[in-house]
């Protein structure tokens, strides 16, 4: 359940990254833009939760690598499908 919550968690902060991109950066470029710098923010972020899994609740790295490529992938796929709809192609 965890991963799903933070699954959703990084669609909604993908969804201000590319509102704010388009509302500061003008239009589909700086949404496109945001979705980019998204996936930059989303790695760390999702990198510190893996952190976060090893750490605190004592999973091993090789438990917590395919939650991270999850928890990584699914957001920044949606990221890169943004940005390729923004560009219109």
């Amino acid at each position: 359940m965890h991963t799903v919550k933070i699954i959703v968690a990084g669609l909604a902060l993908l969804a201000l990254f590319v509102l704010l991109g388009r509302w500061l950066g003008g239009g589909s470029v700086g949404a496109a833009r945001a979705a980019l710098y998204f996936i930059a923010a989303w790695l760390l972020i999702a990198a510190g939760n893996m952190a976060l899994g090893v750490v605190s609740a004592g999973y091993s790295v090789l438990d917590e690598l395919p939650i991270f490529l999850l928890v990584f992938a699914v957001p920044s796929g949606l990221a890169l499908l943004v940005r390729q709809r923004m560009f219109g192609g």
